[in-house]
């Protein structure tokens, strides 16, 4: 198949979250799969030119994007997914929307650009017209998360019937329905999108107001979540369908709504290969591990016990991801015995907590509060444990990543946390993991002191760390899946072109 794959962020070229690590994962496994794959992200002024070889496509010279009454003027630009996957890259370049040092928050404000919307209408459109320009007549078009969904009303809207797109079937993944783009719908003349679409009833109307991430449910021909558990909590609860778990619910009656776990690329997250860690290790020879432990404790200034159990956090500071039960809990953390190193950015708040506890508990507590790839790797070797006490969570990477370091997870049992981690037990011998369900500070404290308990029993925990190691969360089986979807999505999008009727 010839596969478009469009997102906001992709690995390794423009990195926020897990989305990135996801998109970048998924096209190269779907190349070596035999298929034809081509990526679509804004060419944001971070990312690195020459590094990456990025080059203007010159075929196609200038794009006129229309923009309510006014045409905008974009570049595509392009290069190769690195390591010869066999990935062609394309990027959407306009100074205005994408020529900043942010990719989704001003470094200045801290705040998010007030123009999301304008930007990503414009990179939506932007990379349809590129696609149809370079002749690319993809079979399935994969939209990620709400920057991307008004392709699909772009498609729909003007593209219907165009020889040079031919009919692709639309997929679209939600990575985290927490991020719906909403908009008022006085923007909607601006970004060329017909007001029917947002009339009461229709696919764009969210509570008198526009939602992208709607809209792209709506008009896909199958949506897809990234965990099972994940894809049954946002279509039968409101707690996590967070006012669609309607529309959504009907897709998944319809049989149009589908889990698929992330896999983890094991080209980079391994430490048995990993480049960027202190020292090299395996299930077969883990004594790089402490070495790994121990270098991550000098650099994070934090006593050089290795007898210390070390609870390690790589997240964005946010509510969702579990900041509140943290900082109600932490001095008590802390006193368990455990030292914690966090890495992250976010709310403003959780940034002064964590450099408060820092400067209170040094030598116990280090908050790197910025975003390192490189401390990313030393935080998931060098630690004992992984905390991620999330209110909800689409799927999560870190887990994964974590049980291949021999980082034992401590989760809440929320989406892809609970499809992934099984809660140790003691008595059977059993578990990769520790597991709380209640959402409160002291089901996270009760279950870090049960994995201390079990971090100063050697037995124990070697057979826990050893049971995560030997788990394989590679993309070989989710990307089988994606590209049964892919093909599902193809056959919906001949089928619905050749109705009668719209």
């Amino acid at each position: 198949m010839r596969i478009l794959l469009a997102s906001a962020e992709v690995a390794p070229f423009a990195r926020v979250g897990g989305l990135s690590d996801v998109v970048g994962a998924l096209a190269k496994d779907m190349a070596a799969a035999g298929h034809e794959v081509s990526v679509f992200l804004p060419r944001y002024a971070a990312i690195d030119g020459e590094k990456f070889g990025i080059e203007r496509v010159a075929e196609i010279g200038s794009l006129a994007v229309r923009m309510g009454d006014r045409d905008e003027t974009v570049e595509i630009h392009r290069s190769e997914m690195p390591g010869g996957a066999g990935v062609s890259v394309y990027y959407v370049w306009h100074e205005g929307y994408f020529g900043r040092d942010g990719i989704y928050v001003d470094p200045e404000t801290g705040e998010g650009y007030p123009d999301e919307v304008s930007r990503y209408a414009l990179f939506s459109r932007a990379l349809i017209l590129a696609a149809r320009e370079l002749k690319l007549r993809p079979d399935v078009i994969h939209l990620n998360d709400h920057h991307t969904a008004l392709a699909a009303a772009y498609l729909r809207e003007y593209h219907r019937d165009d020889p040079d797109l031919g009919t692709p079937g639309i997929v679209f993944s939600i990575h985290n329905l927490g991020y719906q783009g909403i908009f008022d719908k006085g923007l909607l003349p601006e970004l060329g999108i017909p007001a029917e679409l947002a009339a009461p009833g229709g696919p764009l109307e969210f509570h008198g107001q526009a939602s992208a991430m709607k809209l792209g449910i709506e008009l896909a021909d199958y949506v897809n979540t990234v965990s099972e558990r994940y894809a049954v909590e946002i279509s039968s609860t409101a707690e996590f369908g967070l006012g669609l778990e309607g529309v959504l619910g009907d897709r998944r009656k319809a049989d149009r709504l589908v889990g698929i776990l992330n896999g983890v690329d094991y080209t980079v997250w391994d430490p048995s290969v990993d480049p960027l860690i202190p020292a090299r290790y395996s299930a077969d020879d883990i004594g790089g591990k402490r070495e790994c432990k121990m270098a991550l404790l000098e650099r994070s200034k934090l006593e050089a016990d290795p007898s210390r159990p070390l609870i390690g956090m790589v997240s964005r500071l946010a509510d969702q991801k579990g900041f509140d039960l943290i900082r109600e809990a932490a001095d008590a953390i802390v006193e368990l015995g455990a030292a914690v190193v966090v890495l992250g950015t976010g709310q403003q708040e959780y940034h002064e907590f964590l450099a408060d506890l820092a400067d209170r508990h040094r030598g116990a507590v280090a908050a790197h509060l910025a975003f390192d790839n490189e401390l990313a790797h030393w935080i998931e070797a060098g630690s004992d444990m992984f905390l991620m006490p999330s209110l909800y969570e689409p799927c999560g990477l870190n887990q994964m990543y974590s049980l291949r370091y021999g980082t034992v997870p401590i989760v809440r049992e929320t989406g892809g946390l609970a499809d992934t981690v099984d809660d140790f037990d003691p008595a059977l011998g059993t578990g990769t993991g520790f597991v709380f369900q209640e959402y409160s500070s002291g089901a996270m404290l009760e279950t870090i002191g049960r994995s201390v308990d079990a971090y100063r029993d050697p037995t124990a925990w070697a057979g826990i760390v050893a049971r995560g190691m030997a788990l394989d969360y590679s993309w070989t089986a989710s990307a089988a899946r994606y590209a049964e979807l892919y093909e599902r999505s193809r056959e919906a999008a001949v089928a619905r072109e050749a109705a009668p009727s719209r």
